[in-house]
């Protein structure tokens, strides 16, 4: 499992998804995230804008994530 590591209180499920290269844009981030594909703790999530902290662990396309401090 990667790790995220936080600069701030939290990071938007879409701006994880291009922090990690897991997607080329935003546009694409947003496309992939209204369609279902990424889950946020086991559980579809389909908000781009879903903020994401210390704790939660994100699945897109077979990655899993942990968002660490």
């Amino acid at each position: 499992m990667k790790e995220l590591h936080l600069r701030d209180e939290y990071i938007t499920l879409g701006q994880l998804l291009k922090a990690e290269d897991l997607v080329e844009n935003g546009a694409e981030a947003k496309e992939v995230i209204q369609s279902g594909e990424a889950c946020v703790n086991g559980e579809v999530d389909t908000r781009r804008g879903r903020k994401l902290r210390e704790g939660d662990v994100v699945s897109f396309r077979g990655t899993e994530i942990k968002v660490v401090r």
